[in-house]
């Protein structure tokens, strides 16, 4: 059996892009977008509703697609796709550079406590959440709070990727404001030539369903009831990976639709895998075919939205009645 680094290198022959592959996967899901829009200018409302929808997952797709370039596994070099995929970072609200810097520091800092909030959503030990102050703990469950994931259009996209990386930093991301700006001006011209039907179905229902579901996705995949956190010293990247990371169980239309991120495991064992080479990955190495596993269940949605802190004497997330139970001793 590989372990560690022995694991990681195994699976470089697969961190190859099959550009007439990665030409395909995206084309098919632009032409799908492409329809799903044109559903939208229709003006059969039932139509509408389907494309709008339709759209709001096809913009997840993408999106992963997005992420893997940002990671420099797909269209490596091509100037083409780089015009293409930073104008798209732009319309989804995940500008470029925000997203590029936060992710990849997410990566090399996964579920390593105290600094595995950059990127993510923050996780704390017990103790640090018992000696936090009202307002700290208030800001902590709130963005850990299912509303908020819910409502990712808002507060993760929309203020976190754009107006607050805008405000920390405004030399180096120009361009989350660039990207505020266009989707409100998109909004605006939406508006005024169809009205809020047309500003509903081309933009807020689409990015309110891409949203939600991509903040799930991203929040379920490192909080789920069998992941593990480290303190600094006792963390490593492979247990990271494999520990702390879930293979999300699907059914097969929705792996496309997310473009095989279920397989967040290996993704994160190594990130230069292009996604439509991670299932084959997973069947070619026994070490990673029996993961730590969560599915879109809706008893697992609610189990993963318990988690609350982390503690180190249970070496589990608890939730919060055993939170309130230990607030109360």
């Amino acid at each position: 059996m590989l372990e560690g680094k022995q694991l990681i290198l195994a699976t470089r022959e697969y961190a190859e892009e099959i550009l007439e592959t990665s030409r395909r996967e995206l084309g098919w899901s632009l032409f799908l977008s492409f329809l799903a829009y044109s559903m939208i200018l229709s003006g059969m409302l039932t139509l509408q509703i389907l494309g709008s929808v339709a759209a709001g997952f096809l913009l997840v797709r993408l999106f992963v697609i997005y992420h893997d370039f940002a990671h420099n596994n797909i269209f490596k070099g091509k100037r083409t796709a780089r015009i293409f995929f930073t104008l798209f970072g732009l319309l989804i609200l995940a500008p470029m550079s925000i997203w590029k810097r936060s992710h990849d520091y997410h990566h090399k800092h996964n579920s390593k406590l105290y600094t595995s909030s950059i990127g993510s959503f923050p996780i704390i030990t017990k103790d640090r959440y018992l000696s936090a102050s009202t307002k700290e703990r208030f800001y902590y469950l709130f963005a850990r709070h299912p509303l908020t994931i819910l409502f990712g259009y808002l507060f993760v996209f929309i203020y976190g990727m754009c107006i607050q990386s805008f405000m920390n930093n405004p030399r180096r991301h120009k361009d989350s404001l660039l990207a505020l700006v266009l989707h409100i001006g998109l909004g605006v011209l939406y508006y005024f030539v169809g009205g809020w039907r047309l500003l509903l179905l081309m933009q807020t229902i689409p990015h309110l369903i891409a949203s939600a579901i991509g903040s799930y996705l991203f929040y379920a995949q490192h909080n789920f009831p069998s992941a593990t956190f480290a303190e600094k010293n006792g963390w490593t990247y492979v247990n990271a990976a494999l520990q702390s990371s879930s293979y999300m169980e699907m059914p097969r239309w929705m792996q496309w639709i997310t473009a095989n991120i279920g397989y967040h495991h290996i993704h994160h064992l190594n990130a230069r895998i292009p996604f439509y080479r991670l299932p084959e990955v997973f069947h070619a190495f026994e070490e990673l075919q029996s993961p730590k596993r969560t599915s879109l269940n809706p008893k697992e949605i609610y189990a993963c939205f318990q988690l609350k802190v982390w503690d180190p004497q249970k070496n589990r997330m608890i939730n919060a009645l055993e939170l309130s139970q230990t607030q109360s001793r």
